[in-house]
């Protein structure tokens, strides 16, 4: 499962499952604006998208696997 969120200099976003709701929370730390006219994300000087692979426990016959 994949995770993003976005990261300035002095702040760091919440993790999101997929990167069109944390481009849209991104305006709350800082890190850019959505262009409602083009649907756009516009991002600020020094800040970074952070990606977070994460491995998922399944339960299969009594035991736990970990998943991609």
């Amino acid at each position: 499962m994949t995770s993003y969120r976005f990261v300035t200099p002095h702040r760091a976003g919440k993790w999101y499952p997929d990167l069109e709701t944390a481009q849209q929370h991104a305006c709350e730390i800082g890190a850019g604006y959505l262009d409602t006219r083009t649907g756009r994300f516009v991002a600020y000087v020094h800040t970074e998208l952070e990606v977070c692979e994460k491995r998922q426990a399944v339960k299969t016959g009594g035991q736990l696997e970990l998943t991609a």
